[in-house]
C-alpha cells in the first residue's frame, strides 16, 4: 500500500484534470441511465397506444440522451486520454531526472534487457493508475449515488436492495476475484521480463547459440516461459469471465428485486407501471458503472509490481553526488592520485589500492599492467563514475568532489576501450562531442583520426552499435570525438587496442598532436612508444609496483621490463 500510495503521489498534481475526467465519466453513463430510462418510458407509454403529442417528452429525451451520451463519451475519451499522456510525461521524466545521477553506479548490476522493461514496460503499464483504478471507483460511487436518489424518490426499500446489488457487483465480486488472482498480476510481470531477458540474449548471441548448438534449448526455455504466462493469462481471464456472470446476475437480482418492491405500489396506484419500468431500465443500465472495478483491483497489483521495480531503482542512494556550491573547473590541470583505494560494489577484493601519481599540467603520464589490474577502474574514478572508497583524486590542486560532475566530464576527454555508437548516422555520433561543429570541423576531425575515407559518408547510418563500421573504425571515431571536444585533459584509457600495427602509428601520432600542451593520461597494457611519456605508472594486482620513465625501468629489469620483452618478442 505504501508503494501505491506513493505512485497517487506522482500523479497528484493532475488530481483536478483526473476529476473533470471523471465527472464527464459519470456524466456520460448518467447519459446511458437517461438513454434507456427514457427508451422504457417511451415503449410503455407507446403500448397504451396514446397519441405521439403523448410521447413527444419521450421522443425529445431519447433524442437528448442518445446525442448527450456520445458527445460525452468523446469528451471523456479525450479528457481522460489526455490526462494519461500528462500523468505518463510526468513518470517519465521522473524517472529520467532520477536515475541520472544513478547512473553508471547504481544501475550497474542490472541487466541491459532488465532495465529497458523499466524504463518502457513498467512506466507504461503506469497509465493504468489512472484510467483503470483511480478513476472507475470515483465514477461508481456517483452513479450508486444517482440510482439511490432515483429508486429511493419511489420506494427505500427497493434502494436499499439495488445498493446490495450493486455493492455485490462492485465490491465483492471485485475483492473475491483480486483474492482469487492475487499473485496472477505479479508473476505474469516477472515472465514478461523473463521473456524479453531471453529474447535479448538470442539476439545478441544468436551466433554462439548457432555454434554451440544450443539456438533449440534456448527456443525451448522462451517457449516454456511463454507457456507459464499463457497459463496464467488464461486463469485471469477466466476469472473475469466469472465475475462479469456474477455482475450480471447481481443485475437481474436488482430487476427483480424492483420489481418485487414496486408491484404492491402499482397495485395500489402508488406509481405507474411506466415509472416502474423507466426505473428498472434505469437501474440495468447503471451497473455499467462498475463492470470495470474488477480489471481496477487486479490493476493496482500490477501497478503495485511496477512502482516496486521502479522505485527499486529510484531509492538507491547515489554514489555520486553534486557539491553544495560547486567550484568551476580550473585553469591548470595538473592531476594528482594520493592513497587511492576502490572497492566495486559487492566485492570483497580491492580494485585499487594505496594507488598515488602525479600528472602535471601539460605533462604525460602512462598507467599500464596486465589485465584486472585495475587500469581502468582510475578513468571511472577519475570522471566521478564511480567515488574512491579511500584515498582522493585532484585536479588543479583541488578535489574532484568540489566539482559539478558534468563541468568535470565536459573537461575531460575519454576514449575509451569499448567505444559506444548509437544507431544515428556518423554525423549525428561525432556532433556529441560538439553539438555546434561545422563540416569542415568533423572532417578534419576524422582526417586526424584517419578516417579520410568516411568524409562522403557524414550522413550515412552507422548501424545499431556501429555494425556498419569496423572495430577499427569504430575506436578510430572515437578519437574523432575526442579532438572534437577539445578538453583540456585526455585520457585514453586502451584507446588504440583494436587497431593493427600501421593505424595504431598513424592514430598515436594524430594524438600527439592534439595532446599537445593538454595534460595527458595514457591507460594501456600496450606497451608501444612508450619513451614519449613523462612518467610510466605500473600496476599489477590494484598496486603501484613500479614507477618511471622507460628507459629506467627497463634497467630496472623488474616487472615493467617483464611485459615489455613479452610483447616485443612475441610482438603483442
Amino acid at each position: 500500500m505504501k508503494t501505491f500510495l506513493r505512485l497517487v503521489g506522482l500523479v497528484r498534481p493532475f488530481a483536478w484534470w483526473m476529476l473533470l475526467s471523471a465527472i464527464i465519466g459519470f456524466a456520460t453513463i448518467g447519459s446511458g441511465i437517461g438513454l434507456l430510462m427514457a427508451s422504457g418510458w417511451l415503449i410503455s407509454r407507446g403500448a397504451m397506444l396514446l397519441p405521439v403529442t403523448a410521447l413527444q417528452s419521450g421522443i425529445v429525451g431519447v433524442r437528448i440522451f442518445g446525442v448527450a451520451r456520445g458527445i460525452l463519451r468523446y469528451a471523456e475519451r479525450l479528457i481522460s486520454h489526455n490526462t494519461t499522456f500528462r500523468i505518463l510525461t510526468r513518470l517519465r521524466l521522473w524517472f529520467y531526472e532520477s536515475i541520472e545521477p544513478l547512473a553508471p553506479a547504481r544501475t550497474a548490476s542490472f541487466r541491459s534487457a532488465d532495465l529497458l522493461k523499466r524504463i518502457v514496460d513498467d512506466i507504461q503499464s503506469l497509465e493504468n493508475i489512472y484510467s483503470r483504478v483511480i478513476a472507475p471507483p470515483v465514477t461508481a460511487l456517483m452513479v450508486t449515488a444517482l440510482i439511490w436518489l432515483i429508486v429511493g424518490s419511489y420506494s427505500t426499500g427497493a434502494a436499499v436492495g439495488v445498493l446490495a446489488c450493486q455493492l455485490i457487483a462492485g465490491v465483492a465480486v471485485p475483492v473475491a476475484a483480486a483474492f482469487m488472482a492475487r499473485g496472477t498480476a505479479r508473476q505474469i510481470a516477472g515472465l514478461q521480463n523473463e521473456q524479453q531477458l531471453l529474447a535479448v540474449d538470442m539476439v545478441q548471441g544468436l551466433g554462439e547459440l548457432r555454434v554451440f548448438g544450443m539456438l533449440g534449448t534456448h527456443l525451448d526455455r522462451m517457449q516454456e516461459t511463454e507457456g507459464r504466462k499463457l497459463g496464467l493469462e488464461r486463469k485471469a481471464a477466466f476469472i473475469g469471465g466469472v465475475q462479469e456472470a456474477i455482475s450480471g446476475v447481481a443485475m437481474n437480482a436488482a430487476v427483480v428485486w424492483i420489481i418485487w418492491q414496486m408491484l404492491p405500489m402499482v397495485r395500489s396506484g402508488s406509481i405507474t407501471t411506466v415509472a416502474m419500468t423507466a426505473v428498472i431500465f434505469g437501474v440495468t443500465a447503471s451497473f455499467e458503472a462498475f463492470l470495470p472495478l474488477t480489471g481496477s483491483i487486479q490493476h493496482i497489483e500490477a501497478d503495485i509490481r511496477a512502482g516496486e521495480r521502479l522505485f527499486e531503482i529510484i531509492d538507491a542512494e547515489p554514489d555520486v553526488t553534486s557539491p553544495e556550491h560547486p567550484e568551476p573547473f580550473p585553469g591548470k590541470t595538473g592531476i594528482e592520485a594520493r592513497h587511492l583505494g576502490f572497492t566495486y560494489p559487492g566485492s570483497v577484493r580491492p580494485t585499487l589500492h594505496d594507488v598515488s601519481f602525479s600528472l602535471p599540467q601539460g605533462g604525460r603520464v602512462a598507467i599500464v599492467g596486465p589485465s584486472g589490474a585495475g587500469k581502468s577502474t582510475i578513468t571511472s574514478l577519475l570522471v566521478r563514475f564511480w567515488n574512491p572508497s579511500e584515498g582522493s583524486l585532484a585536479i588543479g590542486g583541488r578535489a574532484i568532489s568540489a566539482f559539478e560532475p558534468e563541468t568535470l566530464r565536459r573537461n575531460i576527454s575519454v576514449v575509451s576501450q569499448r567505444t559506444y555508437i548509437f544507431g544515428q548516422s556518423i554525423r549525428e555520433n561525432l556532433l556529441l562531442a560538439a553539438p555546434e561543429a561545422t563540416d569542415e570541423e568533423l572532417k578534419s576531425a576524422l582526417t586526424a583520426a584517419g578516417l579520410d575515407e568516411l568524409h562522403p559518408r557524414l550522413d550515412d547510418w552507422a548501424g545499431q552499435h556501429g555494425m556498419n563500421l569496423s572495430g577499427g573504425e569504430q575506436q578510430r571515431l572515437a578519437i574523432a570525438r575526442m579532438i572534437l571536444q577539445d578538453a583540456p585533459v585526455i585520457v585514453l584509457d586502451e584507446a588504440t587496442a583494436n587497431l593493427d600495427a600501421i593505424t595504431e602509428q598513424a592514430v598515436l601520432d594524430a594524438i600527439d598532436r592534439t595532446a599537445e600542451g593538454r595534460t595527458l593520461l595514457a591507460i594501456t597494457h600496450r606497451l608501444h612508444r612508450m619513451e614519449r611519456f613523462d612518467d610510466i605508472v605500473v600496476l599489477h594486482e590494484g598496486k603501484v609496483v613500479e614507477r618511471g620513465r622507460h628507459d629506467e625501468l627497463l634497467a630496472l629489469d623488474g616487472f615493467y621490463a617483464g611485459m615489455w620483452r613479452l610483447q616485443h618478442e612475441t610482438g603483442v
